[in-house]
């Protein structure tokens, strides 16, 4: 199973249709929202987090730019300033994908990146501001 999340902006004429529900059903790929603008006969832009096998994405995603969506992956990276970081675990609360856990009875935190989707939630509960994450190109989030 992969996990990557990606950027949609529909445009007004397809704002009404039910796409992500077409996903499900005919790519049998889930889904997670992170953030969502949709308005009627407006653009829409919506984060999504895409989890299914890596040939199912990528048919939904050709799926979705048939339709006039524009797609653009957020492929990131998540880094953490070690020297900054005293494990506190907040950030094991909020992972998603289980990169950062707690580790018992040292109370560690171990960071795997490999499970990272770079969704940002670390980044955003950390009291030591030791989480930065890092898109891969520039990203225009407002609808």
């Amino acid at each position: 199973m992969n996990t990557r999340i990606y950027v949609l902006k529909f445009p007004k004429e397809v704002i009404d249709q039910p796409i992500i529900c077409h996903l499900v059903k005919k790519f049998d790929i889930e889904f997670n929202i992170l953030k969502a603008t949709i308005l009627l006969q407006q653009e829409g832009v919506m984060v999504i987090e895409f989890i299914g096998h890596a040939a199912n994405i990528k048919k939904g995603i050709t799926y979705l730019k048939d339709l006039g969506v524009k797609v653009q992956s957020m492929a990131g990276n998540i880094s953490r300033d070690e020297e900054k970081c005293y494990q506190c675990g907040a950030c094991t609360g909020v992972c998603p994908t289980g990169a950062l856990s707690l580790t018992r009875p040292e109370m560690a935190v171990p960071f795997a990146e490999d499970k990272c989707t770079a969704c940002g939630l670390c980044v955003a509960v950390c009291p030591a501001r030791a989480m930065t994450v890092s898109l891969n190109g520039n990203l225009d989030l407002a609808a």
